[in-house]
C-alpha cells in the first residue's frame, strides 16, 4: 500500500514533483480541499488500469432536480491506457472524498498530487 505524497505549488519558479508508484490493493492519499489539488495518474503498465478513489465515509449525495445519488461505491476514473496520463481537479469529485480515501485497482500507476 502506497501514500502519495502531496506536492506544494505555491510560489514562484520550478519545484520538484514528487512521484508515488501505487503498490495496491488499497493505495491512499490526504484530500485537503483548501489547496485545490489536483491528482494526476500516469499508467506504467503495459495494459489498461481501471482505478476507483474512494472515500470511506461517502454515502448520498442530494443533487437538484435529481433527487439522491450515492457515492458510496467510489469514484470510477474509467480505462487508463497504457502510457496516457488523467489530472482530475479533486474539488470535481469532493464527494466521493470523504472519510479515509483507498485507491483500488491502479496498482502501476505513477502518481503525484499537486497542492494549489
Amino acid at each position: 500500500m502506497a501514500t502519495i505524497a502531496a506536492t506544494n505549488m505555491h510560489g514562484t519558479g520550478q519545484r520538484a514533483v514528487t512521484l508515488t508508484t501505487l503498490t495496491g490493493p488499497a493505495d491512499t492519499f490526504t484530500y485537503k480541499e483548501s489547496t485545490s489539488p489536483v491528482l494526476i495518474m500516469r499508467n506504467a503498465t503495459a495494459g489498461a488500469l481501471s482505478p476507483v478513489i474512494d472515500g470511506a465515509d461517502g454515502t448520498t449525495v442530494p443533487v437538484s432536480g435529481v433527487g439522491n445519488i450515492s457515492v458510496a461505491g467510489g469514484y470510477a476514473v474509467g480505462s487508463i491506457a497504457a502510457g496516457a496520463a488523467v489530472a482530475i481537479p479533486l474539488y470535481s469529485i469532493r464527494e466521493y472524498l470523504k472519510g479515509a480515501i483507498a485507491i483500488t485497482g491502479g496498482t502501476g500507476l505513477v502518481c503525484s498530487l499537486l497542492e494549489f
